[in-house]
């Protein structure tokens, strides 16, 4: 059994009885086989893909470990996507059709995620979204898709109220040619219009495959905003961070960096920006300082001691998206795809990063875990690790900017 685990830290007791066992035979009870659609190659977010495949495998061990689902081992059935959506399209009608996987979830891109997710609605098979922010995913209104990470208006609200906070007059927004960018683009908009309508901002959208922003960036020079942020994801998010400050632009005297997309606990982070990383405010859904149930804390060191990094905010997703699926069929007692949704629609669940549950809102909030915990953190050195950085906006707390740090010009 696992150790310092309550049946509150798990919610409904998912495990209560894994005394059980498996098979009474002596021989293996079948597996309840779950489908990962990730990217392991480019042009896709490789790093990305790592981080939630090895969260949803420290949770099947962890799950695996206590006796399974109603006596059943979870086996985990991965699908490389590259972050392409004809390739997450490819995949979840192979794990479906083919490898006979009960539920999909582990996509981290929402492009990927919303070609994977018809098919998944097609076949009628819960599909449990791991980290694409875009709110078309859950605008389509299907009964098969549940969303346990972040969403693009939690964003949105972040960013509005931090600019607003800031005092930022002029803000301008860099965002890559994908759902996830242009999307989170256009609702920052509307965030602001609507928090703090007395700020100019604009956004300008860059094709995530190129390697030069200078035609983009250099009109900046000469009247630079009070603000850039970042709607970009590696390698490109990287360059252009780069490109920011080679050209005296941002983080500066007279510019914040704002990350939107969550880069800092990229374990090549480091490696590719250097000083330009140095002053950027973070929009964060993990930092060590945060408050947290015992299962996030068991699961990171389970992640540290399998992988010898820290903790990251894609691991605990990943994980809570599988913790969600197993909770859904112990309840259920049943891998029925009408079972199970039903089950997930009243998910109420103490997983790694607080007590989640399922709005059955229309639009974007439906079936979307409207409470997802996030903080702002500035990074205020060269190669510092996400846990010393400053956390300047608790859980549920304003931003506090006298704890901010900039740069001397």
């Amino acid at each position: 059994m696992m150790i310092g685990l309550t049946r509150r830290t798990l919610g409904v007791g998912l495990f209560a009885f894994a005394s059980l066992g498996f098979a009474s035979s002596g021989q293996a009870a079948d597996p309840i086989k779950i489908g990962v659609t990730v990217t392991q190659s480019p042009p896709g977010s490789v790093v990305q893909g790592t981080q939630v495949k090895d969260g949803l495998e420290v949770m099947a061990k962890i799950i695996n470990d206590a006796g399974g689902v109603n006596g059943r081992p979870i086996e985990l059935v991965i699908e490389d996507t590259q972050g392409l959506p004809e390739k997450a399209r490819a995949a979840v009608e192979k794990l479906i059709t083919r490898d006979k996987v009960v539920a999909v979830t582990g996509e981290h891109q929402s492009s990927a995620a919303l070609a994977g997710m018809e098919v998944a609605k097609r076949y009628h098979i819960p599909y449990v979204n791991t980290n694409g922010w875009s709110d078309a995913i859950r605008e389509k209104g299907y009964a098969e898709v549940f969303n346990p990470g972040n969403y693009n208006n939690r964003v949105g609200d972040a960013v509005a109220e931090a600019m607003k906070a800031l005092g930022a007059k002029r803000v301008v927004a860099f965002a890559e040619n994908t759902d996830f960018g242009i999307g989170l683009a256009k609702i920052i908009a509307a965030k602001i219009k609507e928090r703090a309508p007395q700020i100019d901002y604009k956004f300008e959208t860059l094709d995530r495959a190129s390697k030069d922003f200078l035609p983009a960036l250099l009109p900046l020079r000469a009247n630079p905003p009070d603000a850039v942020i970042n709607i970009m994801l590696p390698p490109a998010a990287y360059i252009l961070m780069n490109q920011l400050y080679e050209q005296g632009i941002a983080p500066s005297a007279k510019t914040w960096s704002y990350d939107a997309s969550g880069l800092a606990d990229y374990p090549d982070f480091w490696q590719n920006v250097k000083e330009a990383g140095k002053g950027m405010l973070v929009f964060g859904l993990y930092h060590p300082k945060m408050a947290q149930p015992p299962l996030g804390k068991q699961v990171g060191d389970a992640y540290t001691a399998k992988t010898k990094n820290a903790p990251n905010r894609l691991l605990f997703q990943a994980a809570d998206s599988l913790l969600v699926i197993a909770d859904a069929i112990k309840r259920a007692k049943s891998t029925e795809p009408d079972a199970m949704i039903k089950a997930l629609e009243d998910t109420k669940l103490v997983g790694t990063r607080g007590e989640m549950t399922f709005s059955k809102e229309a639009g974007y909030k439906n079936h979307q875990w409207l409470d997802v915990p996030y903080v702002t953190f500035q990074l205020t050195e060269v190669n510092q690790h996400v846990g010393d950085s400053a956390l300047v906006e608790e859980a549920g707390k304003p931003l506090d900017t006298s704890k901010l740090w900039k740069p001397a010009k």
